[in-house]
């Protein structure tokens, strides 16, 4: 007898059944929420459907599409891991999911090759890309929506409006609520209503849970060194000969749509850097993509106590911890402070994302977190 699947409820109430997440009732809700949606997207009737209400289904006109879910909270409140729960369990064969930083990289880079195309006509590329998107995909989930660029601002907008026409469900998580989507932006009046649709077409939810579960850590592992001065630097060189064993250490190029990053130090798949290098240079999400795919451990040395006016920076700094952690590099960095002093302004999008960036140094650091990344590594390196 095959045994039959456990839902994502069921998983989710066996995690806490056996001690690895505490019961939550805010999680539970959005679980919930969740088996719901992919009960729909997997064409079954809830289990409370009555025979009655089974035949009278049957009957009736096809149902709409299913509507996505905008699931949006503090850091820390376990969005992540309910939307990977979701999208491991979810039933559909054409389903992606990606953070959003990795997606838009791809958007632009399928707008940068229509663009090549000759005689492509009157078409609009935005369109063109999100019609082969929606053939691809039937669900897409997407880690941390948030719009910061103007240039993003109106491609998601359409993009988006697009995807949901041709009846692409999302699922996204957000450290923000809808309403607060390209807040301050430039010409943000522009892209009130895609807010607008959004709210219409996706179900939103607030994960209200009442603790940052990664502050909770206290397994920390010697990969982040504050103060950065030479009792830092002693053991990060020692840690970087640990990591490259016998690599010998070169210089690395790294070319990015005809951008080159020049990496002074590599050893074997470890890269040694300086903030000032990854951060205090216009670099993008895609850069530090591309330096995670070539390597599995990033060192970055020297990190400063940011003033309130170094935004662009600190939206790099965020930028390259989301990069890292998508991908499970192992991070060790040499900082000017703990993570939650890295960045003290007093508002603005890169002082509330600031958050989620030092939440995830803070997990970063946590034994599960080194322990996994480091049996990876070990398992790649193997003959």
């Amino acid at each position: 007898m095959i045994s039959r699947a456990q839902s994502i409820v069921e998983k989710y109430d066996a995690l806490v059944a056996q001690g690895a997440l505490e019961r939550d009732a805010s999680q539970r809700a959005a679980i919930e929420k969740l088996q719901a949606l992919a009960d729909a997207l997997a064409g079954r009737r809830p289990k409370s459907a009555s025979v009655k209400q089974a035949l009278l289904a049957t009957f009736r006109p096809r149902a709409q599409p299913a509507r996505g879910l905008y699931l949006w909270g503090s850091v820390g409140r376990g969005k992540t891991f309910l939307m990977n729960l979701f999208f491991g369990a979810l039933p559909v064969e054409k389903k992606r999911r990606a953070h959003f930083h990795a997606f838009m990289a791809d958007v632009h880079d399928r707008l940068h090759r229509l663009r090549q195309k000759p005689h492509r006509g009157d078409a609009d590329p935005v369109s063109c890309v999100a019609q082969d998107i929606a053939q691809e995909t039937r669900v897409l989930c997407f880690d941390e929506f948030a719009v910061h660029d103007v240039a993003d601002a109106s491609i998601v907008a359409r993009l988006f409006s697009s995807l949901l026409a041709s009846g692409v469900v999302i699922v996204a998580t957000s450290n923000v609520e809808p309403s607060r989507l390209y807040e301050g932006g430039r010409n943000r009046d522009l892209f009130l209503p895609f807010i607008a649709m959004l709210q219409e077409r996706m179900d939103v939810l607030r994960l209200d849970a009442p603790n940052d579960y990664r502050q909770r850590r206290e397994d920390l592992g010697q990969v982040y060194f504050t103060p950065a001065d030479s009792r830092a630097r002693s053991a990060i060189n020692a840690l970087y000969a640990t990591l490259a064993g016998d690599a010998g250490e070169r210089p690395a190029t790294i070319e990015v749509k005809r951008r080159r990053i020049e990496i002074p130090q590599t050893a074997g798949r470890v890269a040694r850097l300086s903030f000032a290098a990854l951060c205090g240079q216009p670099l993008s999400a895609a850069d530090y993509m591309a330096i995670a795919e070539k390597f599995d451990a990033v060192i970055v040395e020297d990190v400063p106590a940011l003033a309130p006016e170094q935004r662009n920076e600190a939206r790099r700094f965020i930028t390259l911890v989301d990069v890292l952690y998508e991908a499970r590099i192992l991070l060790v960095v040499s900082a000017a402070a703990e993570p939650s002093e890295l960045y003290r302004a007093d508002y603005g999008a890169e002082a509330r994302e600031f958050e989620r960036a030092a939440s995830r140094l803070i997990e970063m650091r946590g034994k599960d977190y080194i322990d996994a990344r480091a049996s990876l590594m070990a398992s790649t390196c193997s003959p």
